[in-house]
């Protein structure tokens, strides 16, 4: 799937759909909260949240006084809906719409957050892609979080396949640089009763 059918595909996703209507959803992210938690950053830490889609992980972040969010989405929609759901607050956050492999990062992030975003990329060109922008955007020190079906998770999700990984799998994305810090998973009870097992992984920057 190229860049174009990927926008498409979510575009349509998240016009169709409330938020509330995607398996994906979650009142509150705890488990990502806590991983963000765990990095030890202070208020003032740039965090980009990739494939944010219409997650409320920003809205909690900013209740945390977090002072710089970033949201990246290929769907406009989906950040749309976001934008509504802040009012104001929304003014707080800077929005980019792109696909993260084509993505060109204009700064350096202290937290890279990425639930359910990665497992989408099932060619290896888009993986290697995805680590290149991660090798560019987290600053040395900083901490890359990815959370994907696990390896006894779902083979599909939104009609689309993907990979499932450990954090082995994920780690070889990120090459060397990156040391594995926590991972645990989490069974994802989707809005419809269903449970996804999905795979958190905490790497940090250390070349």
């Amino acid at each position: 799937m190229d860049t174009h059918e990927r926008q498409d595909h979510w575009q349509t996703v998240f016009r169709s759909k409330g938020e509330r209507d995607v398996s994906w959803f979650q009142e509150r992210p705890d488990v990502s909260l806590d991983m963000i938690a765990s990095t030890g950053v202070d208020r003032d830490a740039a965090i980009v949240d990739i494939g944010g889609g219409a997650s409320r992980l920003v809205d909690a972040l900013l209740a945390q006084d977090f002072a710089h969010v970033t949201v990246l989405d290929v769907s406009e929609a989906a950040l749309a809906t976001v934008r509504a759901r802040l009012g104001e607050e929304a003014t707080n956050v800077q929005w980019i719409v792109s696909d993260v492999t084509q993505w060109q990062p204009a700064q350096t992030y202290d937290v890279w957050h990425d639930r359910a975003a990665f497992h989408f990329l099932t060619a290896a060109e888009d993986r290697a892609a995805y680590g290149e922008r991660v090798r560019r955007a987290v600053r040395q020190g900083g901490h890359v979080i990815v959370a994907t079906f696990a390896l006894d998770g779902p083979e599909r999700c939104s009609g689309l396949p993907v990979m499932r990984h450990d954090s082995a799998s994920i780690g070889a994305v990120l090459g060397p640089g990156f040391a594995l810090i926590d991972s645990c998973r989490h069974d994802h009870r989707t809005p419809g009763g269903a449970v996804q097992r999905f795979q958190f992984s905490r790497f940090q920057r250390i070349a």
